[in-house]
């Protein structure tokens, strides 16, 4: 039993039986934890996946629209245009709870309801090419904000299930198996000390008899040379 030092008693072993007990339950419920994780994990990477890949084609499509808004108006035009935003965006930032993991939910109210609001401009100076490009980048926002949402998500399940994972193979490899052995050694030791003491019981109870029987044989004797002695 290496690096391990306990006390042989009857005391210490039902408490290493019941931290054996403890750590068995806390390793099926972390292995279950684990590969619940897991599956959740995958889950959200192949969303992760297939969101990068709309959103990337959708960042595209703006590019190739403002491309083409930019060969038709002057880029002075264009920043003048811009330059002042009409609508404005509140994010907010809630928690859900998967598995212990408190993963980020991204949420954004803009200050108007209206579609129409995301034009700073006046429609008369500017292209419909630049309008196309403004409401390209409109729509692709919410799916941004919400492929940063599931990433962060990912990364702190990843994160979890790592730290899962080292706490079910410690379990698993360190303190089941020398919990064990140290139940194994106690017991061992208990069983020789039972011996050793049967040993020692039935060697007095020996000497006793034996006493009994040289005691018994002695009273034998004198009662013989008395019978002995009254009839010579």
């Amino acid at each position: 039993m290496a690096n391990i030092t306990v006390n042989p008693t009857r005391m210490e072993l039902t408490r290493l039986k019941k931290k054996l007990k403890t750590s068995q339950r806390g390793h099926k419920l972390l292995k279950d934890k684990r590969d619940e994780l897991m599956k959740q994990f995958l889950e959200t990477v192949r969303e992760v996946k297939a969101l990068r890949a709309e959103v990337e084609k959708d960042l595209m499509q703006a590019h190739g629209a403002f491309t083409l808004a930019s060969a038709l108006m002057s880029s002075e035009a264009i920043e003048q245009a811009l330059i002042y935003p009409k609508q404005s965006v509140e994010l907010t930032m809630s928690f859900q709870n998967i598995m212990s993991v408190n993963v980020p939910i991204y949420d954004f109210h803009t200050k108007t309801q209206s579609s129409a609001d995301i034009y700073p401009y006046g429609f008369a100076g500017t292209t419909g090419e630049l309008d196309s490009a403004v409401e390209a980048l409109q729509k692709v926002f919410e799916k941004m904000l919400k492929l940063a949402q599931i990433e962060k998500s990912a990364q702190l399940m990843a994160e979890e299930i790592e730290k899962t994972r080292r706490r079910v193979n410690a379990l698993e490899y360190v303190v089941i198996p020398n919990t064990q052995e140290a139940i194994r050694y106690i017991t061992m030791k208990l069983d020789e000390n039972d011996r050793s003491t049967t040993t020692r019981l039935m060697k007095v109870k020996d000497m006793i008899l034996k006493e009994a029987i040289e005691e018994k044989r002695a009273q034998d004797v004198a009662a013989m040379s008395g019978y002995q002695a009254e009839h010579a």
